[in-house]
C-alpha cells in the first residue's frame, strides 16, 4: 500500500522536476540554435551572393571577350567602341564619288578633301628602295598640313603607302576598278592614289602602250620592203627609199620611246611596276624587242646587205622568252593570274614575238630554233584563240561592242603563216590554212565598220595596225606563189588600206600631242588602290559576313551553355538554402 501511494507522489515529484527545469534549458538551447542558424543562412546568403556577383562578372567579361572576338573577326572596317563614335563625329570619311585622295596627308577641312598638290613621290623608285633598305633614314610623313592634324583620312597612310603602292596589285582588283577594253579607264564609284584635278608629271603618264607607234612604223618599213622586192608587185615600181625612210623614222621613234620609258624605270619604278601587274598592258613589254626583230628583218639592202649575225637574234630573243616562261608559267600553273582570268585580245602580243623570233632565226640560218619557237607560238595560239572566242565569263576585259583591240585577233595566225614559210621556203598547206584563218578574221572585222566609232584615241591604237600590216605581208607571199589577178589585187588592197590606217593615226597622233596637247593624259590606271576601302565593298563585307555566320553559333552556343550551366547551379543553392 505504501508503495502505491508513495509512488504517485514521487511520479508527481518527479514530473514536476522533468517538466519545470529543463523547458528553461531547452529554450536556451532553441535560441542559440536559431542564433546560429540565422548566422549560417546569413553565411550562405552572403557566398550565394558573392557567387551569382561571380558569375555575372565571368558573364560580362565572356559577352565582353565574346564581342570583341566577333569584332575583330567581322571587322576591320570600323571599332565598335565610344571613341571610335566620337572621332566619326568629328571626322566623315570620304564618299566613294570617284573622288582621288591627292596624295597621303590629305586633310579634312569643313567636308571637303584637300589633297597635298604636286605629291607623287608615292611612285617614285626611291619609295621601293627605303622599303628595302632599312639602313636608309625613313620619310618622314608630314604631321601637319595648313595648320591641322594629319589624321590618316580613314585608310591610315602611314601605312596605306606600303599597302597600296609597293606591293602588287591583284588582276582581279585591275577588272574590278577599271573598265574599257584596255583597262584605262577608272569606274566613278573608284578612288585614285593622285589628284585628278591636275596634270601629273609626264614619265607618269608615259604609258607602255607607246611603243604601239614602234611596232606600227617597223611593220611598215617591212611592208613597203616586201611591195619593193616581191614578184606579185614589181609591176608597181616601188622605189627602196620608201622603205629607208620609214626604217630610219621607226629606227628614231623607238630611240625617243626607249630613252623616256628607261627614265620612267629609273625615276618612277613603282609606276613600272604597276604596268607590268596590269592584264592588259603587261603583254606590251613584248613590244620593244618584237620592233627590234622588225627592224633587223626589214633593214634595208644598203645599210645591211647580208645576212644579220645570230647574236642579234640571241640578244633581241633572249627577254621575250624570259617574259614568255614568266607569263605562260603563270597562264599553266592556275593562280590568280591563270588565262581564263586575265585573257584579252592584247595577249596575242605574246604569241606573236614567237612568230617574229622564227621569222629572224630562219634569216640568220637557224631553222632548228625557228621551228622551235614556231611549234610553241602555234600551241598557245590555240590556247588564246579558243579562251578568247568562247568569252568565259571570267575574261571580263572583253567588250560587247566592238574595238580597234579586236585586230589583234589577226596578228598571230599572219605572223604564223609568214613564219612557216620563212621556215620551210614554200606557201604550203599549214601556211595557208593560218593565212585563210586570219583572212577570214579580217574580214569579219571589215563588214562591222560601222561599230568602231566612237571610241576615245589612245596611243595603244598604234599597236593595232601591225596585225593588218601583217596580213598584208601573209597576202604578199599567198600572191608570189599562186599569183593571179585576184591575189595581186588583194595584196594591194590589204597594203593600202593598212598604209592608210597608219597615216591616219600618224596625223592623229601629231594634232593630239602639239595642237590639243591631250596625247598623254593622267594615267589614271595605275593609281588605283589594292583594295576598295569603305562601307560599300561588296567583297570585304561577302566575307564579314561569312565570318560572322561561322563564328557566331559557336559562341552563341558557348554563352547559352554558360547561362544553362550557372542557372542550375543557382536553383541548387536556393533549395540548399530552403532546406
Amino acid at each position: 500500500m505504501d508503495t502505491r501511494a508513495t509512488s504517485p507522489n514521487s511520479l508527481g515529484n518527479h514530473f514536476v522536476d522533468i517538466h519545470e527545469v529543463p523547458e528553461e534549458e531547452e529554450e536556451e538551447e532553441e535560441e542559440e540554435e536559431e542564433g546560429t542558424r540565422a548566422t549560417k543562412m546569413a553565411e550562405k546568403t552572403e557566398k550565394r551572393l558573392t557567387k551569382l556577383t561571380k558569375t555575372c562578372e565571368a558573364k560580362r567579361q565572356q559577352r565582353s571577350t565574346t564581342l570583341s572576338r566577333q569584332v575583330s573577326l567581322e571587322t576591320g572596317f570600323s571599332v565598335l567602341n565610344k571613341e571610335s563614335k566620337a572621332k566619326n563625329d568629328k571626322r566623315k570619311m570620304l564618299s566613294r564619288s570617284g573622288n582621288s585622295f591627292g596624295g597621303f596627308g590629305s586633310v579634312h577641312r569643313g567636308g571637303t578633301v584637300e589633297g597635298r598638290r604636286g605629291d607623287f613621290s608615292i611612285f617614285r623608285t626611291k619609295s621601293g628602295l627605303l622599303k628595302q633598305n632599312p639602313l636608309l633614314p625613313p620619310k618622314k610623313e608630314s604631321g601637319e598640313l595648313g595648320g591641322q592634324r594629319n589624321d590618316g583620312f580613314g585608310l591610315g597612310f602611314g601605312g596605306a603607302e606600303d599597302e597600296s603602292v609597293n606591293r602588287s596589285v591583284p588582276a582581279g582588283r585591275y577588272f574590278a576598278a577599271l573598265r574599257g577594253p584596255e583597262l584605262d579607264q577608272v569606274k566613278d564609284y573608284e578612288d585614285i592614289l593622285l589628284p585628278k584635278d591636275q596634270p601629273w608629271p609626264f614619265l607618269l603618264r608615259f604609258p607602255i602602250g607607246c611603243f604601239g607607234i614602234c611596232l606600227g612604223l617597223s611593220s611598215q618599213a617591212i611592208l613597203w620592203h616586201s611591195l619593193s622586192a616581191s614578184p606579185s608587185t614589181r609591176f608597181l615600181h616601188i622605189p627602196p627609199y620608201i622603205n629607208l625612210s620609214l626604217w630610219l623614222l621607226a629606227l628614231l621613234v623607238l630611240l625617243l620611246v626607249s630613252t623616256t620609258y628607261f627614265l620612267k624605270c629609273i625615276f618612277y619604278f613603282e609606276a613600272v611596276k604597276r604596268e607590268y601587274f596590269h592584264p592588259v598592258r603587261v603583254n606590251f613589254f613584248f613590244a620593244p624587242w618584237i620592233v627590234c626583230m622588225f627592224l633587223v628583218i626589214g633593214v634595208p639592202p644598203k645599210i645591211c646587205p647580208s645576212a644579220p649575225h645570230p647574236a642579234i637574234w640571241c640578244v633581241f630573243m633572249a627577254p621575250v622568252f624570259f617574259l614568255e616562261l614568266k607569263i605562260y608559267g603563270q597562264w599553266l600553273s592556275g593562280g590568280k593570274r591563270r588565262l581564263c582570268k586575265v585573257a584579252n585580245p592584247s595577249s596575242h602580243l605574246s604569241v606573236v614575238g614567237n612568230f617574229i623570233g622564227a621569222i629572224l632565226a630562219a634569216k640568220v640560218g637557224w631553222v632548228e630554233p625557228a621551228k622551235f619557237l614556231w611549234a610553241v607560238g602555234f600551241a598557245h595560239y590555240l590556247v588564246v584563240f579558243v579562251t578568247l572566242y568562247q568569252r568565259l565569263p571570267t575574261s571580263e576585259a572583253l567588250p560587247k561592242e566592238l574595238h580597234p583591240v579586236y585586230s589583234m585577233f589577226i596578228a598571230a595566225p599572219s605572223a604564223a603563216s609568214v613564219a612557216w614559210e620563212a621556215i620551210y621556203g614554200e606557201f604550203d598547206g599549214l601556211s595557208r590554212t593560218c593565212y585563210f584563218i586570219a583572212l577570214f578574221l579580217y574580214v569579219s572585222l571589215v563588214v562591222r565598220i560601222n561599230f568602231f566609232w566612237g571610241f576615245r584615241f589612245s596611243v595603244a591604237w598604234w599597236s593595232y595596225t601591225f596585225p593588218m600590216t601583217t596580213a598584208s605581208l601573209a597576202t604578199i607571199k599567198y600572191a608570189d606563189h599562186v599569183p593571179s589577178d585576184i591575189t595581186k589585187g588583194l595584196a594591194l588592197t590589204l597594203s593600202f588600206m593598212s598604209s592608210a590606217m597608219v597615216c591616219v593615226l600618224l596625223v592623229s597622233t601629231l594634232l593630239h600631242a602639239f595642237v590639243w596637247h591631250t596625247l598623254f593624259p593622267n594615267d589614271l590606271a595605275i593609281a588605283i588602290t589594292k583594295r576598295r576601302h569603305g562601307k560599300d565593298q561588296k567583297k570585304p563585307i561577302k566575307r564579314a559576313y561569312d565570318l560572322r555566320r561561322w563564328t557566331k553559333t559557336p559562341l552563341s552556343l558557348v554563352s547559352s551553355l554558360t547561362k544553362h550551366s550557372s542557372g542550375n547551379k543557382d536553383s541548387d543553392e536556393q533549395k540548399e538554402a530552403e532546406n
